[in-house]
């Protein structure tokens, strides 16, 4: 069972359904999908809002090793996606020797601002959480009171590891920023960092066309199943 956790805000639930649906019909494996939701988090995640945390996952997303009781793999990733390739492909590349692996973005946003008029913040290892792959045994020290008490940068920035040789590197395949990658045809998993077609002011970004076949085909399953 690949298992995958994916950020839940309210704001952007649609964008939640349509990445979970474009992971569920490319897979060529089993899927759970566990949506990160606060409001089945209450008792285990307590920290309040920090003021330029821009969604309700900034924090929780730490919290997968710790849902995944420490046992086996898990995915983790932010809901403003759109999975274009089969999942069970970045299944494959988990490594044993890795506690953690994500793509390596040398990410240095050139905007202040960002979808609803979000602050954008810059810091070594951006966008670096946004997609990661836990090899859950090795990240115990994620327990619930240390991800409700650690700072942004120290769970962002990957300080709770005991060096940077427990990072492995995925293919930037596997988180394509949008509008700051080339579109290619090799992308796997498109992000809309600074924002999804599925807000007015970023209707006609890059991958829009893709976003809203993937939102018919969701809602027209007769016809997916008729193309398929």
């Amino acid at each position: 069972m690949i298992r995958v956790f994916i950020g839940f805000d309210a704001r952007e639930a649609i964008a939640f359904s349509v990445l979970a649906y474009s992971i569920h019909v490319r897979a060529s494996a089993p899927v759970s999908i566990t949506p990160l939701m606060l409001s089945q988090l209450q008792g285990t995640f307590t920290r309040e809002r920090h003021p330029l945390q821009s969604t309700d996952f900034a924090f929780s997303r730490f919290l997968t090793p710790f849902l995944s009781g420490y046992e086996g793999w898990s995915i983790f990733m932010d809901c403003d996606m759109l999975m274009l390739d089969d999942i069970a492909e970045l299944w494959a590349l988990r490594d044993d020797r890795f506690a953690v692996q994500v793509v390596k973005h040398d990410h240095q946003p050139r905007e202040s601002v960002k979808f609803l008029g979000q602050a954008q913040t810059q810091y070594p290892k951006k966008n670096w959480s946004s997609v990661m792959l836990f090899n859950n045994a090795r990240c115990r020290m994620l327990t619930a009171e240390y991800v409700n008490a650690a700072s942004g940068l120290e769970l962002h920035q990957f300080q709770w590891l005991p060096d940077e040789a427990s990072i492995g590197a995925l293919p930037r395949r596997w988180n394509h920023l949008v509008g700051y990658y080339k579109p290619t045809r090799d992308a796997a998993l498109v992000h809309y960092t600074l924002g999804g077609p599925y807000f007015e002011e970023y209707r006609d970004c890059e991958y829009a066309a893709e976003w809203r076949a993937e939102l018919e085909s969701m809602q027209h399953v007769e016809r997916h199943r008729a193309l398929a």
